[in-house]
C-alpha cells in the first residue's frame, strides 16, 4: 500500500501510515508517553499558581491526534501510571498522585482519546478543524484539572480558575496555532510522496 493511498483512507491518523504490527503499536504508545514526559520538563513556574506552564498538554494532545484514540489513551495511561509509580516525569520532575496538579494529567488521558477520535474523522487535516480539536482537548484537560486543583489545594472555584486556568489561556492559544499548522502540513507532505 502506498503512502498516498493511506492518506486517502478514511479514518486514518498519521501513525497508521507506518506498517501495522503490534511492535509498532507498543513503540508508539511508549514513545508517546516518553514524549509527554520530556515535554513536561519544559516547565516555567507561574507566580501565584501551583501549576506551571509546560509543554505537557501540547504533547498529550499531539500524541492523541497522531496516534488515534486508543493508542493515545494508552500512551497517556502509561505516562500517568509510570509517574504515579515514581518515574519523575511529571512537570518539574515530580512523580506520584499527591500533586495538586494531578487532575490535569487525568484530564490529558481523556483529552488524548477525544482528539484521537476527532483525528480519525479528519479533524487533523485542515487548520481550522485542528484548532477546534486542540481547543476541545484543552477544555477537557481544564474540565478535570481545575476542579481537582480546587479540591486538592482547598481553593474556591474562582480561586482555582484564577490559578489553574486564566494564566494558561494565551499559551494554549499558541499551542493550538502551532498544531493548526503542523498536523495539516504533515498530511500534505505525506500526500505528496
Amino acid at each position: 500500500m502506498s503512502t498516498a493511498t493511506a492518506t486517502a483512507r478514511p479514518g486514518a491518523v498519521l501513525a497508521d501510515l507506518l506498517p501495522a504490527s503490534r511492535v509498532r503499536d507498543v513503540a508508539l504508545v511508549v514513545g508517546g508517553a516518553v514524549l509527554t514526559g520530556l515535554a513536561a520538563q519544559l516547565s516555567v513556574p507561574v507566580p501565584g499558581s501551583p501549576v506551571p506552564v509546560t509543554g505537557q498538554t501540547f504533547a498529550a494532545l499531539l500524541v492523541g491526534t497522531t496516534l488515534g484514540a486508543r493508542r493515545g489513551f494508552l500512551s497517556l495511561a502509561l505516562y500517568a501510571v509510570a509517574g504515579v509509580a515514581g518515574v519523575p516525569w511529571f512537570a518539574q520532575g515530580a512523580s506520584g498522585a499527591g500533586m495538586v496538579s494531578f487532575g490535569y494529567v487525568l484530564g490529558m488521558l481523556l483529552a488524548s482519546a477525544l482528539v484521537g477520535a476527532l483525528a480519525r474523522r479528519g479533524a487533523d487535516r485542515s487548520p481550522l478543524r485542528m484548532a477546534g480539536t486542540m481547543i476541545l482537548g484543552e477544555a477537557v484537560v481544564y474540565a478535570v484539572g481545575v476542579p481537582y486543583l480546587a479540591l486538592a489545594a482547598h481553593l474556591s472555584v474562582s480561586q482555582a480558575v484564577a490559578a489553574g486556568l486564566t494564566p494558561f489561556l494565551i499559551g494554549d492559544a499558541l499551542k493550538a496555532a502551532l498544531a493548526m499548522g503542523a498536523l495539516p502540513t504533515a498530511w500534505k507532505l505525506v500526500g505528496k510522496r
